[in-house]
């Protein structure tokens, strides 16, 4: 049985997409929807409470929230720009 998450998105995730090509808007939209179906990949950092993918030359950062079944999508940029936005974290 799949279990599939909702999405949901931090308030400067809008920020971020905005600053994609459209060919890498719509990878990032199909890779959502496998996240969704299967959060649980790469943890950003060892402990995080992060996960992160790639999609081509950029990372897509999120976290899943079990308790009502969630998945909220943080950054998605290059990895220059990751290494930044991580890095205010860690």
């Amino acid at each position: 049985m799949i279990s599939i998450y909702k999405e949901s998105f931090d308030e400067k995730w809008r920020e971020y997409f905005n600053c994609l090509e459209n060919t890498t808007k719509e990878r990032v939209a199909k890779k959502i929807k496998k996240i969704i179906e299967f959060p649980e990949k790469r943890h950003l950092k060892k402990g995080a409470k992060f996960f992160v993918d790639e999609i081509g030359q950029n990372r897509i950062i999120y976290r899943t929230f079990e308790e009502n079944k969630e998945v909220r999508f943080y950054f998605i940029g290059k990895h220059k720009e990751y290494e930044k936005w991580y890095k205010q974290f860690f």
